[in-house]
């Protein structure tokens, strides 16, 4: 029997410590204690580490703090571009979706891909179309939308630049991913994430690129990235750890430092990851001021921001 576990990241980047603002932190902490909560409570009920890590990330989604689901940036039209992928350790099977618009839960829909369709990656109309079939929940523009993010985009767009999720001085709003080892020793994991502030021409990330910002395999363990997408493409960074540990006999510590404090600082790019092995250990390492990162198992909680 193994010990299950799980880690979660809600993005990594600029964070800065303000004593004058603890309730700003406490809400952060405890949003991310509630998806280790939810997902760890499936751990325990005996489910998959599919259906934990997609039970994580959807609370996460709910949550307008990340930059996911209900908190997602503005692209350069104004909307709302959503990308999502989970992987199954065991089968080394995935879903992913790119694109979306209007869906509530874009890991619901990569979710149902994974398990229900004979494909690994579908995107833009086709994929927002797939996801009416289905009849995954829409929400209004309305229901994207806050304040914190519109002021984002108009400070930026009349510059015409982009802006990574991460970015800005005492700010942190990130993509959100989870990792999870079950009591039968299998791996999932899963990202999703709204993507790059006032992004255009279609531009996609590392989160729903398989074996970049995602990807688990139970000789090795689960990966779930953030930080700037297209290093972590260029990088393959997710299957990288995992390459790491079949090929070079590194273990998941070793590994995963390797890649985010070497390699990717070599590279020149920004962020951080969440692991798991088989045995449930779990590194969590990152390059940057701060990463909103967490994990539980039988014997402990932790949630830290920097």
């Amino acid at each position: 029997m193994q010990i299950p576990a799980i880690a979660i990241h809600g993005g990594s980047g600029t964070i800065v410590s303000n004593p004058e603002d603890p309730a700003s932190e406490k809400q952060y902490l405890n949003a991310l204690n509630n998806a280790l909560d939810s997902g760890y409570k499936l751990l325990a009920e005996g489910c998959s580490a599919t259906e934990c890590v997609c039970k994580a990330v959807t609370v996460m989604e709910d949550c307008d703090l990340f930059n996911a689901g209900k908190g997602s940036v503005f692209t350069a039209r104004g909307k709302h571009e959503m990308d999502a992928a989970i992987m199954d350790g065991m089968t080394l099977k995935a879903g992913a979706v790119a694109g979306l618009q209007g869906v509530k839960n874009p890991i619901l829909v990569a979710y149902d891909v994974l398990h229900n369709t004979p494909f690994v990656f579908i995107a833009g109309k086709e994929a927002i179309a797939f996801a009416r079939q289905k009849d995954f929940k829409f929400e209004s523009d309305s229901y994207f939308y806050t304040q914190l993010r519109y002021d984002q985009w108009q400070e930026i767009r009349k510059d015409g630049e982009m802006q990574l999720d991460h970015s800005g001085e005492g700010e942190k709003f990130g993509t959100v991913g989870a990792v999870a080892v079950d009591t039968e020793g299998n791996v999932a994991a899963a990202t999703s994430t709204g993507g790059m502030t006032n992004k255009a021409w279609g531009r996609v990330g590392d989160s729903p690129l398989i074996g970049a910002g995602t990807y688990a395999n139970n000789k090795t363990c689960a990966v779930s990235c953030t930080g700037h997408g297209e290093y972590f493409i260029c990088g393959v960074v997710a299957y990288d750890v995992s390459c790491r540990m079949e090929y070079g006999g590194e273990n998941l510590n070793q590994a995963a430092n390797s890649v985010i404090n070497e390699k990717l600082k070599r590279m020149g790019g920004e962020g951080g990851l969440i692991a798991v092995d088989s045995s449930g250990n779990i590194c969590m390492p990152f390059n940057t001021g701060g990463m909103y990162r967490g994990m539980k198992n039988k014997k402990q909680t932790i949630t830290r921001i920097y």
